[in-house]
């Protein structure tokens, strides 16, 4: 995952990641191993501050 400048650390994609494999620390998101690539924590960003790292090179 790509964590941008507009990432407000408010936890929401923590709250619904469903094998909770994200963890929110001061000033930064910790991505876990694991992830299932299911989107939802993209899906739930109110400011769309996350991006899965294929999907920034095909920008």
């Amino acid at each position: 995952m790509i964590v941008n400048e507009w990432c407000m650390y408010c936890g929401e994609c923590a709250a619904v990641c469903p094998r909770s494999l994200i963890e929110v620390r001061e000033n930064s998101l910790i991505f876990n191993e694991g992830c299932k690539e299911c989107r939802i924590c993209l899906k739930v960003c109110p400011v769309q501050a996350l991006e899965k790292e294929e999907d920034s090179e095909l920008s």
